[in-house]
């Protein structure tokens, strides 16, 4: 059994990975950049981090670079990898977090953050 303050610096590292895709998304020009905490409103998983491109050339180009970065820094690969061949909508699942890359048109249509209008965003660093 884990003690809390294992299950905290877990939390914590989660947190860190999470701002650390925000960051990555921006690297490639990402905008509209938001992180939702969904720990009290889903099982599902504990946090959505959403970006935006204008075409899908850039929308995989986010992807593909968040994904090569995050196994360099964190040596985490995904679980599961959806969208991918047309690229209006990139869904890139990490279990504890899951990374949504859309075309702004797509993104506007389907909404995310208003369905998930109960979760808490996450402030972005300044930096």
């Amino acid at each position: 059994m884990r003690s809390s303050r294992e299950r905290r610096k877990d939390l914590d590292e989660i947190e860190d990975t999470v701002r650390e895709i925000a960051r990555i998304t921006l690297d490639k020009k990402a905008e509209d950049v938001v992180i939702l905490d969904l720990r009290k409103i889903s099982d599902a998983t504990d946090y959505f981090i959403m970006a935006s491109g204008d075409s899908d050339i850039q929308v995989r180009a986010i992807a593909d670079h968040v994904v090569e970065r995050i196994k360099e820094t964190r040596d985490l690969k995904p679980w599961h990898i959806e969208g991918y061949r047309y690229g209006t909508w990139i869904l890139i699942d990490y279990v504890d977090f899951v990374l949504h890359v859309f075309e702004k048109m797509t993104r506007d249509y389907y909404q995310l953050e208003r369905l998930w209008g109960d979760a808490e965003p996450v402030e972005l660093d300044a930096d």
